[in-house]
């Protein structure tokens, strides 16, 4: 569709007017500025707000995302630039701004280290469409530039910020109380969702103290939520990256005045570097340091001190065979490696007394030595995380609690099934089918269309606080509790089951909840 210069609506935000696009029954805003460029004196420090504008600005075309090497399954959308200037949202609503929507807030995903919110599978014209709510997307400083803490480096003559990307999701956050009711959003209706990465980033702001009254619901895809580390682990990493780029011999001043581009390089060694030297941990991820995030996460879920929101969290069945496709180092699957991982965990944390090796393969006897490493780094990457969350959380708030299984014959064949990030088309609406795509060539794709359509409407009425219509859909699903741990199997066919992690959860046992 072809849209007129009249049509495209423009909108006045607190910094300035902002004129968006429209197609058919949604309009959209693209690129819109929430934080100054965080380059020169402000890389690497906390986001400050940006000079308002008085000249109306031109948010049909989304802002740069922020550097990061280019990987063929994470296409970034067409024609989006890189920029450490990156610091942008985008916006979706219905059409004619009417009465204040539900607003849903998207965190992409990434390892902390990819990934934008122009990514296509996150465009959210379905969801503002068929849901009746505004959709908005946010950028974040990734890799160094956001997930590195050099605040141990602290000087007179350099001063930097710890967690800078939490601090910019906060600041997005922040644009949407002040702003997103000129887009007909209801700032007092926030639902804050992602997925990997991103639902990470969910779980650990739902422990935030100055993110509290932010968003008032969660939705928690896949959240590596105990990929979260001390500042000692911190001060590590950010050496470790000195030693890359100095060779050797900390220059602090050289982290601000090099390139952005000739950051990118030592970035990617140090992703590849970290998990090698210790396996199961990123390079990239938040810092409990005190300040902003004052535990660990799942920690302070455990002991109630979560933001009392609704919750919606869950994995997918097969999170681990992506990992194993790529050959990425993030999930080890070798026996020896997995061994080593755990001495790792034992030796950081002494004081936590960790379930026999023997009893935690017990829940993976009858399964290859492959299958068995996938199902292990799966639930102590995603699943017991999740589970943990849920249990914790369920005592404080309604939590709702799922696993995504459904996966076409094609992604049976390839051994790759309900993996990692699969679901996305299907909460989005998204689902392609294009000559290039092979996910749909042995079928499915009328099932896919009808798991999106349930899917979207349970994310989207969870969004609404519809719970009553939402719980009385086919099938029906309880919240969470520690009686009957009811959880949504999404699947060709719904169904709920109780308990349905209850061999895992029994055989890893709770002592390994301390260290996380």
């Amino acid at each position: 569709m072809t849209t007129t210069h009249s049509e495209m609506p423009v909108v006045e935000t607190l910094l300035g007017p902002v004129r968006g696009s429209t197609d058919g029954s949604v309009s959209s805003w693209k690129g819109i500025r929430y934080a100054a460029a965080p380059v020169g004196p402000l890389r690497f420090r906390a986001p400050v707000p940006p000079e308002p504008w008085t000249e109306v600005y031109d948010a049909t075309e989304f802002g740069p995302c922020e550097l990061q090497s280019r990987v063929a399954v994470i296409p970034l959308g067409d024609n989006v630039a890189m920029d450490e200037d990156c610091l942008s949202l985008n916006v979706w609503a219905p059409a004619g701004i009417t009465a204040k929507k539900p607003v849903m807030v998207w965190i992409h995903g990434g390892a902390y280290f990819r990934g934008a919110s122009s990514q296509p599978v996150y465009d959210g014209t379905s969801l503002a469409s068929n849901g009746d709510v505004v959709v908005v997307t946010i950028n974040y400083r990734i890799g160094v530039f956001g997930f590195v803490d050099f605040s141990s480096l602290n000087s007179d003559e350099h001063t930097f910020d710890s967690n800078v990307a939490l601090r910019d999701m906060i600041a997005a956050l922040r644009w949407v109380q002040g702003n997103i009711a000129s887009f007909g959003g209801d700032p007092d209706r926030v639902t804050l969702f992602g997925e990997s990465a991103g639902g990470g980033a969910v779980t650990t702001l739902m422990t935030v103290p100055s993110a509290r009254g932010l968003f008032h619901r969660a939705i928690a895809q896949s959240s590596p939520a105990t990929s979260v580390y001390g500042s000692e682990r911190g001060d590590k990493v950010a050496q470790t990256f000195l030693d890359i780029l100095c060779g050797g011999e900390a220059d602090l001043g050289l982290l601000r005045t090099i390139a952005a581009e000739d950051l990118v390089g030592p970035s990617d060694e140090l992703f590849a570097r970290i998990p090698q030297e210790t396996p199961g941990t990123l390079a990239f991820a938040p810092i409990v340091d005190g300040d902003l995030l004052p535990d660990y996460p799942v920690r302070a879920f455990r002991r109630g001190n979560a933001h009392p929101i609704p919750l919606l969290i869950g994995t997918n069945k097969d999170e681990s065979s992506l990992f194993r496709m790529m050959k990425s180092p993030l999930m080890p699957i070798d026996t020896e490696v997995i061994r080593a991982m755990f001495a790792e965990i034992a030796d950081e944390h002494p004081d936590v007394e960790l379930p026999e090796h023997s009893q935690i393969e017990s829940a993976y006897s009858g399964l290859s030595q492959v299958n068995a490493g996938l199902g292990l780094t799966r639930d102590f990457g995603f699943r017991l995380p999740t589970l943990w969350i849920a249990e914790a959380h369920s005592h404080v708030a309604p939590t709702w609690l799922y696993r995504f299984d459904y996966a076409p014959t094609m992604l049976k064949v390839l051994k790759i099934g309900a993996t990692h990030g699969t679901e996305l088309p299907y909460v989005f609406g998204n689902i392609t089918h294009s000559v290039k795509d092979i996910t749909y060539k042995l079928g499915g794709l009328a099932a896919a269309r009808h798991v999106s359509d349930r899917m979207q409407a349970r994310w989207l009425a969870f969004a609404k606080a519809n719970d009553a219509g939402w719980l009385g859909s086919d099938p029906s699903w309880p919240p969470y509790d520690t009686d009957r741990r009811s959880t949504l199997v999404i699947d060709k066919i719904d169904m709920t089951v109780a308990d349905l992690d209850s061999e895992i959860r029994i055989a890893w046992g709770e002592k390994v909840i301390a260290f996380a």
